[in-house]
C-alpha cells in the first residue's frame, strides 16, 4: 500500500521554495544596478575630440589672439580668468602694435581672434573678420622720468626743444592719437624717436633715454614704480577705443566667438576696469 501523502507539506514546501527564488531575483537585480552604473558610457569622454563642449558650455579649443601691446598684462590676467572658467581651452596671445598685428592678418597669420587699440585699424580688416564688439576705452597720459625731473605739467611743455620727447610712429594708434592730441593744441613737437608700439615708448622713458612720451594711461599705471603720469585734461585728450573680433580664417570659430562675447562680460569688464581701462 503507497505512503499517503501530506498535501499539507507539501504545500508549505512548495511556498518555502517560491519564496526563496523570489528572493534571489530581488537579490540579483540589487547587484546588477550598481554594475551598470558603473558600466562603460557609450559618449566620449570631457574633453576628448575637438570642439567638445566644458562645464559652462563654451566649446574647448587651444585659441590664438592676436592684441594691441597695451593690452598685455591686462589680458594675461584676463587669459588666466577664462581658462580657470573654461578648464577645456587655452588662450595664447601674440602681442604687438595693432598695424604689426593688421599685417600678420592680412598675410594670414594662423589666430582666431583679433583686438586692436583703435577702429580704424579694426575697420580695414572688415573681410577678415567677423563683426567687432568695442570692449574697453583708454587715455592718453604724459610719461615722465619718476619724480618728473625735467617738470613737464602740459602737452605745450613737450614742445621744448631742450626736452628729449619719444612718441609711437604715426601708423601706430596711439601714435595718430598723439599726432591728434598735438595738432589741436598747436604744439609741434619733434620726437628723437618714433617707436612701433606704446610698450616701446613707455620703454624709452623707464629707461632714461627719453624726459617725456606719450603712452596710455594704463601703460603709465604698468611702471608707476618707474615713471610719472601726467593727466592730459579730457578736452584736450583723445580717447582710444579697443574693438574685438573673430577671424575668419580660425579653426574653432565657435571658441573664438565664445572668447569675444566672454570679454564683455561682467567679469572680464571687472578685470579691465581693475587695470584702469575705461567702460566700452
Amino acid at each position: 500500500m503507497p505512503p499517503l501523502i501530506n498535501h499539507r507539506n507539501m504545500i508549505d514546501h512548495r511556498h518555502v521554495i517560491n519564496h526563496r527564488r523570489a528572493a534571489a531575483a530581488v537579490l540579483t537585480t540589487a547587484l546588477l544596478i550598481p554594475l551598470a552604473a558603473c558600466g562603460d558610457d557609450s559618449g566620449p569622454a570631457k574633453g576628448e575630440g575637438s570642439g567638445s563642449a566644458d562645464a559652462t558650455g563654451a566649446p574647448e579649443a587651444d585659441l590664438t589672439v592676436l592684441a594691441a601691446s597695451s593690452l598685455t598684462d591686462v589680458f594675461k590676467a584676463a587669459g588666466a580668468a577664462y581658462e580657470k572658467e573654461n578648464p577645456g581651452t587655452k588662450v595664447t596671445f601674440s602681442f604687438a602694435g595693432s598695424q604689426e598685428l593688421a599685417a600678420q592678418v592680412k598675410q594670414g597669420a594662423p589666430a582666431d581672434a583679433l583686438v586692436t587699440a583703435d577702429t580704424t585699424t579694426m575697420d580695414g580688416l572688415s573681410g577678415d573678420t567677423g563683426k567687432p564688439t568695442v570692449i574697453a576705452k583708454n587715455r592718453l597720459v604724459i610719461a615722465t622720468g619718476e619724480g618728473n625731473p625735467e617738470k613737464v605739467e602740459s602737452l605745450e611743455d613737450l614742445a621744448d626743444p631742450k626736452l628729449k620727447v619719444v612718441l609711437a610712429a604715426p601708423e601706430v594708434p596711439v601714435g595718430r592719437y598723439s599726432a591728434q592730441i598735438l595738432d589741436a593744441q598747436r604744439t609741434e613737437v619733434r620726437p628723437v624717436s618714433q617707436e612701433p608700439n606704446v610698450r616701446a615708448v613707455l620703454s624709452k622713458v623707464s629707461l632714461g633715454e627719453a624726459d617725456a612720451g606719450l603712452v596710455y594711461r594704463t601703460d603709465a599705471a604698468t611702471a608707476a614704480d618707474k615713471v610719472d603720469a601726467i593727466d592730459i585734461p579730457d578736452e584736450q585728450n583723445a580717447i582710444a577705443s579697443y574693438p574685438a573680433a573673430t577671424l575668419k580664417t580660425s579653426q574653432h570659430s565657435e571658441a573664438a566667438a565664445a572668447f569675444v562675447a566672454w570679454l564683455s562680460t561682467p567679469a572680464a569688464q571687472k578685470i579691465l576696469r581693475g587695470a584702469g581701462f575705461q567702460q566700452p
